[in-house]
């Protein structure tokens, strides 16, 4: 990563718009397939209680984030500029929602999934190399307070060399950054297709299949409780879990967003981008039903809920590949992780760019290197991403979490009101720009953008109501942003960089 910064800038140069549709459908779907779907359905299980309702969240997921995707697409094309949504919330609103989304995802929300995959790649090529483990201190634990502690283990270093390896092959340039990004996601997905096929062909098991779609909206078994006292027992209590279990599945299916950060390397990105987004999202959102579908097949209802480290898709696996399962997804799982987070790192020092040429970030992230990419605003990102893998929470059994997993937990719904804010900024900038070009517009408008909105906004107040100690840290990290802004605002120095 220093080499990076000893390269002098390059301030007379635009960005390289070096990404085509394939390149922008590979870095949506790479960017969303991470390592969520191969284990949040068995939390979600435990939520909702039923394999229909289980697969009933999941469509609910697959329609907010197509209807979102295909709204942005109207964004995207009326202003094709690296930011994305940061520029998007500026332009509707002001330059502080601008702002406090940038901040929010810098602090947080990309960081803390960077460091969050970058350990998950490593808690999984633990399961072939045992050495790399969570728990096998290089430096053990360190209290800093009575709830947090800092360490260092094998599994947090090989998470930590991870960020600075993707950090660094990103400096070098949009092209090797591309290359990664497209060899990851063809063959992430081709692995998912596998695992599909797979479970459905070869692991199909009769008693399952019976237990599963004989008596698809059964709830009972092992159930959790989804906020004050409720469960998935009661009709009430079911419609609670739907809407708490979409923190999981939309956190697995988030980050779709991501190419509009990229959109100023985008060639025709009035066209490409929102293709891109359709055809990335489409793909993505259709492989999560069908792998749902493939566990459902494989495995009862029970199992799934109860599965060892809610591991569901090494679980399938281990039905299709007995005893080599674990291993085989293990391997498929380090493959996705790894080109997510390239998906990541590339697009989020974008978005720092965009805010650093309005004055609102580091002067430095403005600029670009020899490379013609921001090295500074991914140099950045990438230490303290790094940074976030190495402290803990310390439960009350005195074992140690991860703080970047809490702060998630705070912020899904802080991303989610961000999510909404822009899909209204549609409806408003037709009011406030009704003469600028827009060669593609919000796919049935006004009507499926509103629903967007109305839906979005019931699992919100949701959240705010049983899951208080979890949603409301969120606008908390959210206004630390406000005097930042300002004080960025009076202080910082605006770019000339294209």
């Amino acid at each position: 990563m220093t080499t990076a910064l000893t390269e002098a800038p390059v301030t007379d140069q635009k960005l390289v718009r070096g990404l085509g549709l394939l390149d922008s459908t590979m870095l949506v779907a790479g960017s969303m397939i991470g390592s969520g779907i191969f284990i949040v359905s068995a939390d979600i299980s435990r939520q909702v209680g039923s394999s229909g309702w289980l697969l009933v969240v999941w469509i609910i997921t697959g329609l907010l984030t197509l209807t979102a995707a295909l709204s942005y697409g109207e964004l995207a094309a009326m202003m094709p500029k690296a930011g994305g949504q940061y520029v998007y919330l500026r332009e509707a609103f002001s330059p502080l929602w601008g702002f406090l989304y940038g901040w929010t995802l810098f602090l947080v929300i990309q960081t803390g999934t960077i460091a969050a995959v970058a350990v998950g790649f490593a808690k999984f090529l633990g399961v072939i190399w045992p050495k790399i483990s969570i728990d096998n201190y290089i430096i053990a634990p360190i209290p800093i307070s009575s709830g947090y502690a800092i360490s260092l283990s094998t599994a947090q270093l090989v998470g930590v060399l991870l960020i600075v390896l993707l950090t660094f092959m990103n400096t070098r340039g949009l092209k090797l950054g591309k290359i990664v990004q497209n060899v990851f996601t063809i063959t992430k997905t081709g692995s998912l297709i596998a695992l599909i096929l797979l479970g459905i062909l070869v692991g199909w098991n009769a008693d399952a299949v019976h237990i599963n779609f004989g008596d698809l909206w059964h709830v009972g078994g092992k159930l959790q409780d989804v906020g004050q006292g409720l469960t998935a027992a009661t009709a009430f209590g079911l419609f609670v879990g739907i809407c708490v279990a979409q923190t999981n599945s939309l956190f697995a299916a988030d980050a779709w967003n991501n190419i509009t950060f990229t959109a100023g390397e985008v060639k025709d990105p009035r066209r490409n981008i929102p293709l891109s987004l359709a055809f990335g999202t489409f793909l993505v959102i259709a492989l999560y039903l069908l792998a749902n579908v493939a566990y459902l097949v494989t495995l009862p209802i029970e199992v799934i809920k109860t599965v060892p480290a809610d591991r569901v898709a090494s679980a399938t696996a281990d039905v299709v590949f007995p005893g080599r399962g674990a291993v085989i997804m293990a391997v498929a799982i380090m493959i996705s992780t790894f080109g997510c987070n390239n998906g990541l790192i590339l697009a989020g020092a974008r978005a720092y760019f965009a805010m650093a040429r309005d004055g609102l970030f580091f002067r430095r992230v403005s600029e670009l290197n020899k490379f013609r990419v921001p090295a500074w605003g991914l140099v950045i990102q990438g230490i303290w991403a790094a940074l976030l893998v190495l402290p803990r929470t310390i439960n009350k059994d005195g074992s140690f979490g991860s703080l970047y997993n809490d702060l998630l937990t705070y912020v899904i719904s802080a991303a989610l009101i961000f999510y909404i804010l822009t899909i209204i900024g549609i409806f408003l900038l037709r009011r406030k720009q009704p003469d600028v070009e827009r060669p593609y517009r919000a796919f049935g408008y006004p009507i499926v953008p509103a629903l967007y909105v109305i839906g979005a906004t019931v699992i919100l107040v949701v959240l705010f109501v049983y899951q208080t100690a979890t949603t409301w840290p969120g606008l908390i990290i959210v206004l630390t942003g406000v005097p930042v802004y300002f004080f960025w605002k009076f202080f910082g120095e605006k770019s000339t960089t294209a």
